[in-house]
Formats: structure tokens, C-alpha cells, sequence
């Protein structure tokens, strides 16, 4: 009887490990979702963005992503102004209304810089790269997931931060619980003080076999203010 006891005891909680679900098996569900072909390491495409904020003329970018050959570009409109930024492997050109050598002072009145080039290569790159760059050197995925009902759904939610020389806000993924689509992120940058945004992802563009969230609406998290709208097209 008590080896029963032993052996009864020992099944049921390797079967309730079996049943847990780890941030790592989380992270590969979503990862087989959203990159059923495991394509995103060669990813080579060309994204049409239509940034929507309030009381501001939209922004319609033109994006070129090429990871194998370290490319990429943004090519940004609003109203008549065009700002051009391109970065082939460590060189960058900046490119205004046709000019191919702004001047110095045009480049400071229109917020035109090398690290600002940097900043979109690596916003655009992380954030349609998602949920395949959380795969990144860096990345720490905690192994705990927890169960969180956000905006009536419940979801999944995964946590990821980033060691010290990478970056220092606190991540959460949220992922439907059937087919672990990636419905919601949250960034904090001090959790206590409830900072930081929120960002509801509906609709999906397929992009070179790549499930991309079609439509981000961003809100803030401590009075969720209505910050802007992202619609991604495949095509113009």
C-alpha cells in the first residue's frame, strides 16, 4: 500500500508539471503561430505603415527589411515633407524632400539624425518582429506564466526582461489561450508607478508567410489615454 501511495503520488505531480506551461514553451507556441515556416531569421520585405495620432497630420511610412543582408530603410510622409533613412550594414544616409546632403541646419529644425536612423531600425524591426525577436541574445523570459484577464479576455501572459546592457523596461505578452496568438503587449519602465503603455493588436497582415498584427492602438497604462493607431498593409 504505501509503495501505491509512492508511486500514485509521484504520477499525479509529474502529471501536473506536464500540464504547466513555462515561459520558454510559451514564447515556442507563439513563435509557431505567428512564424509557422520559421522564416523570420532570413526575413526579407517591404511594409506600408499608417501612423494615426490625435490632433497630428498621419504619417505613411514606406519600410524595407532585409536581415540577412543587414538593410534597412523608412521612407516617411507627412503632409508634403519626405524624410528618407538608410542603413546598409554600417552605413547611413539621410535623405530630405529629394536633398541627399541636408545641411546641418536642416537637419536639427527637422529632428533628422544617424541615432535617430538606429532608433527606427531597431522600433520597426522589434516590434514586427515580435513575437520571434523575444529569441534575441539578451532577452530574459521568465519561466513563470500566469493567467490575466485584460479588456474582458483572458489570456496567457508572458514575461520578459532584458539584461542591463540591452534594456531596462519590464515586458508583458500577452497570447490567446487556444491558438496563442499575440493579442496585447504592455511595457513598463517602473512598474509601481503603473508607467508605461499598453498596445491592443487586432487583425493580421501575412507578410512573406509572417503573421504581423495588422492594426496597434496605444493607450497609457496608468489613465488609459489614447496615445495613436499603427495600420500595417502589405501593400500601397
Amino acid at each position: 500500500m504505501k509503495h501505491f501511495l509512492i508511486l500514485f503520488i509521484s504520477c499525479v505531480t509529474l502529471s501536473g508539471f506536464s500540464q504547466e506551461l513555462t515561459g520558454s514553451q510559451l514564447l515556442e507556441k507563439a513563435i509557431a503561430y505567428h512564424d509557422p515556416n520559421s522564416t523570420w531569421n532570413t526575413f526579407k520585405g517591404k511594409l506600408f505603415i499608417t501612423m494615426e495620432i490625435p490632433k497630428k497630420p498621419n504619417r505613411d511610412s514606406e519600410i524595407v527589411i532585409d536581415l540577412p543582408n543587414e538593410f534597412f530603410s523608412v521612407k516617411s510622409k507627412v503632409n508634403d515633407t519626405i524624410s528618407e533613412y538608410t542603413i546598409n550594414k554600417d552605413s547611413i544616409t539621410i535623405v530630405f524632400n529629394g536633398d541627399r546632403n541636408p545641411t546641418e541646419d536642416v537637419l536639427k529644425e527637422q529632428r533628422l539624425s544617424k541615432k535617430r536612423a538606429k532608433l527606427y531600425q531597431n522600433y520597426y524591426t522589434y516590434l514586427y518582429g515580435l513575437p520571434m525577436k523575444l529569441k534575441d541574445p539578451g532577452t530574459i523570459i521568465h519561466n513563470e506564466v500566469i493567467t490575466k484577464t485584460f479588456k474582458g479576455k483572458t489570456y496567457w501572459v508572458l514575461k520578459a526582461t532584458y539584461k542591463d546592457d540591452v534594456g531596462n523596461d519590464i515586458w508583458y505578452f500577452y497570447f490567446d489561450k487556444d491558438t496563442y496568438a499575440m493579442e496585447v503587449y504592455q511595457f513598463f519602465h517602473d512598474e509601481s508607478k503603473n508607467d508605461g503603455e499598453y498596445i491592443l493588436l487586432s487583425e493580421e497582415e501575412v507578410i512573406n508567410g509572417i503573421k504581423m498584427p495588422k492594426i496597434r492602438a496605444w493607450y497609457m497604462n496608468k489613465d488609459n489615454k489614447y496615445l495613436g493607431t499603427d495600420i500595417l498593409k502589405s501593400k500601397r
